[in-house]
């Protein structure tokens, strides 16, 4: 009986996918954000967290993001803006010690050495820590009286994101194993995580790091998605980014590798040794797959994931882009 429910409300499923639109902004004005200092007195330390809001005054699934090396949490406004106008709360959060601190008095020459250094496991373990950290001072300000954050928080339904090293970051706090004694350091909060230039562990097989991932995940690289520093490569080449999503389990795994995309086509800066010209659709692509992504699954919007597991990718790539899940 409920095969044949399944199949009679099929054709009304995929007119309401082909309908469904992630780009489609409200009307509504969005506010523009709002700073604030997490501090973890545990750890001594002190993480600004940068948010987006909706317009709803309703309380809101949550979508962290975490920077790459060198950022911090005034990056990629153009995710906080589109996803906080789609109804989410976007927190990004700034890491000290793998943040803009390390490129602050450095002559050009001394960047790339500065750069590799503060990729560090000592920083890894920082940023991992970091997640839960903030997580929990959320849980503290959406229950506290009289801050601005109260009540405008749904800490049930918490998406996980980053680029590059906060990609790796991502890929910690959201089921990969570490190859030390397999370590995990997955937040339970967490459901779902997209990570923009993934990769695999330096040691240890990608299939004992991701083979037990069991959240949504979506992979977003390029082709030409390599972070240079001078003639310094840091954060691994592109055998690394794609080596990721072949090793994870089947069950809610994309991936979108974008054609001639650079490492900072995911940010809105030019990274040195890129190229100006900058393919306008990326952004466009990236805004539609991790929107679909974030209603399918914070949201559980049946319509979205339709358009996900359908043909709506392939309705904002260029032709040369590639898209697969399983």
């Amino acid at each position: 009986m409920n095969y044949i429910i399944a199949f009679l409300a099929l054709p009304a499923l995929l007119s309401s996918a082909a309908s469904y639109d992630p780009l489609k902004l409200p009307e509504a004005v969005i506010n523009g954000p709002t700073d604030f200092v997490v501090r973890d007195a545990k750890r001594n330390r002190e993480l600004p967290v940068r948010v987006y809001l909706p317009a709803t005054a309703k309380a809101a699934p949550v979508v962290l993001f975490s920077h790459g090396l060198g950022g911090s949490c005034q990056n990629n406004p153009y995710l906080g803006k589109h996803w906080s106008a789609r109804g989410y709360a976007v927190v990004f959060v700034q890491h000290p010690g793998s943040d803009e601190s390390v490129l602050r008095g450095q002559r050009p020459a001394q960047i790339p050495m500065a750069m590799k250094q503060a990729a560090s496991l000592e920083n890894f373990m920082l940023r991992v820590a970091d997640i839960p950290a903030v997580l929990d001072q959320l849980t503290r300000w959406n229950a506290e009286e009289a801050h601005a954050l109260r009540g405008r928080l749904d800490l049930t339904r918490v998406g996980m994101s980053g680029h590059s090293f906060g990609a790796v970051t991502t890929q910690a706090v959201s089921g990969q194993s570490l190859p030390v004694g397999r370590a995990r350091f997955t937040d339970p909060r967490i459901k779902a995580a997209i990570m923009m230039s993934p990769s695999v562990p330096a040691a240890g097989s990608a299939e004992r790091a991701f083979g037990s991932v069991t959240l949504p995940w979506l992979l977003m690289t390029g082709t030409n998605d390599i972070a240079r520093i001078g003639a310094m490569t840091i954060g691994g080449d592109l055998d690394s980014r794609l080596g990721v999503y072949p090793a994870l389990p089947p069950g809610d795994k994309y991936e979108l590798v974008l054609h001639e995309a650079e490492h900072g086509a995911f940010s809105e800066r030019t990274l040195p040794g890129e190229g100006a010209n900058r393919n306008p659709n990326h952004h466009r692509v990236i805004l539609a797959l991790s929107t679909a992504f974030w209603d399918a699954f914070l949201k559980g919007d049946a319509e979205a994931k339709a358009w996900l597991n359908g043909e709506g990718p392939c309705s904002v790539m260029e032709k040369d882009d590639k898209w697969q899940r399983k």
